[in-house]
């Protein structure tokens, strides 16, 4: 009986801790909608110029060799089937709409998601958000709210970055592999691919940078226990933006069909 106690207090605990975190999400999400009007323009600049410029070589990079490698994997099929020109279609659908968008959804969250939840971890255990606050300054006008606009504008402004490399990176391989001129792989590409590809790519990623932004600051703020309670928090941030970044793209795919 005793292990089955145990069981079920463990359960219960950790039922009691995500409706917590759920609800604690929530309240920091609807106190930055709040916010936003009166939030700090040059903090805003600031954390777009960290969290976007100093992100785009590596997104670049990745989605360039992601572009390759979907022209690799598509190639077999489309030589199969007799239907070279299905082939930038087939490199370049999955990619703007899904593959895109979460690839650097997740290396967002792992590069600038974890830096600020650091970052606000560690102003939290050094008291210094405490500080701002016997200085009548409201942490959420000066840290939160330009943080979270900068994340949903430089996570959307990364992805079409990212859905450029893609293509580039799709065009050189066709070209190597496939002999296919690039101005060929671009004209096939206009003609199969619709610009609402693009966009349900890009609505994706806003919300991405919306939930990657709500839960590093959660987790930041939430921080307790010195130095070990902010790699715990980065740990749990890093994890609960990767499950929200699945979730947020099985909601919208539902309802945007795609």
């Amino acid at each position: 009986m005793s292990g089955i106690r145990g069981i079920v207090a463990a359960v219960g605990r950790t039922a009691l801790q995500f409706a917590a975190d759920l609800g604690g999400l929530a309240i920091l999400f609807l106190r930055v909608l709040r916010t936003i009007p009166r939030l700090d323009i040059y903090e805003l600049i600031r954390a777009a110029e960290r969290f976007g410029w100093q992100s785009a070589p590596i997104i670049g990079l990745t989605a360039f060799f992601t572009g390759g490698i979907m022209v690799m994997q598509s190639l077999p099929y489309v030589e199969q089937l007799q239907a070279m020109r299905l082939l930038p279609w087939a490199a370049s659908f999955a990619t703007l709409r899904e593959v895109g968008p979460v690839l650097i959804g997740l290396m967002f969250s792992g590069r600038v998601g974890s830096n600020n939840t650091a970052e606000l971890g560690t102003m939290v255990v050094t008291e210094q958000v405490d500080a701002l606050r016997l200085l009548a300054i409201d942490p959420y006008d000066l840290l939160i709210a330009p943080r979270f606009v900068a994340m949903v504008a430089m996570m959307v402004c990364l992805t079409i970055v990212g859905d450029a490399g893609a293509v580039i990176g799709a065009m050189v391989t066709a070209r190597a592999m496939a002999g296919m001129e690039m101005f060929q792989f671009i004209q096939l590409m206009r003609e199969q691919i619709h610009l609402a590809d693009l966009a349900s790519g890009l609505v994706k990623s806003g919300f991405f940078g919306a939930g990657i932004a709500v839960v590093s600051c959660y987790y930041g703020l939430a921080t307790s226990g010195g130095a070990v309670g902010v790699g715990r928090a980065v740990n749990a941030s890093v994890v609960a933006s990767a499950v929200s970044i699945v979730v947020i793209d099985f909601a919208v795919t539902a309802v945007m069909g795609g």
